[in-house]
């Protein structure tokens, strides 16, 4: 990247604004992802940012790969960081993982042959019958407002999205084309009882998701 992903990111989260967004990814883990993930499993969070997911997820082995150094800093103990190119975790054994979880991250790519080349990846760490559970902004219902960040490059929907993981050969599981509010300082409410009301509703998603959320999974 032609920019310093870490004086970027030191900037956008200041440090106050960490904890609420930890208290809503915890009920997001427990009342929804976890019904993707075993506890027994291994699970890889691609571009992990400062552990949200990750933190919250009950798995029995947990990676996180990132290119900022500071996220390890962000971790729990028992998470393995490293840190690397999502087209490139070298680290890992084919097929050594069971679910990779991907949240906000592909917008920032430069272009599809990059995204191209991270899913290739993500097939290839994972087992056969493995899942992949991607999140991002949907451009069609973000609009003009996907801009306002320095490092999105890559406007997806879930549609766009779909077209390119059947095209590395995966299967589609789940497709919601609208999920969560745009971010977490929009409308998706704050306090944990709040979010984990949200997720019960279908219905609100349709009225304030902008970001979609897609199940894929490596055929067996």
């Amino acid at each position: 990247m032609s920019y310093d992903v870490v004086s970027l990111y030191r900037h956008r989260f200041e440090p106050e604004s960490l904890a609420p967004k930890r208290r809503i990814w915890e009920v997001l883990c427990r009342d929804f992802f976890s019904r993707w993930v075993d506890r027994d499993s291994t699970i890889l969070d691609l571009g992990c940012g400062y552990g949200e997911f990750i933190n919250h997820i009950d798995a029995k082995r947990k990676f996180a790969v990132d290119l900022n150094p500071d996220a390890p800093g962000f971790l729990d103990p028992g998470i393995t960081f490293i840190r690397a190119d999502a087209s490139r975790v070298d680290q890992l054994a084919d097929g050594s993982v069971d679910t990779i979880f991907t949240s906000n991250f592909l917008e920032h790519l430069p272009d599809k042959n990059i995204l191209r080349a991270v899913l290739a990846e993500m097939k290839r760490l994972l087992r056969p019958g493995g899942r992949v559970l991607l999140m991002g902004p949907n451009i069609r219902f973000v609009g003009g407002a996907y801009w306002d960040f320095w490092d999105h490059h890559l406007p997806l929907t879930e549609q766009s999205l779909t077209e390119g993981l059947l095209l590395e050969g995966f299967k589609m599981e789940r497709v919601i084309a609208r999920f969560l509010p745009y971010t977490t300082r929009s409308a998706l409410p704050q306090h944990p009882w709040l979010v984990a009301l949200y997720l019960r509703v279908p219905l609100a998603w349709r009225l304030l998701g902008k970001q979609f959320f897609i199940v894929a999974q490596k055929p067996a």
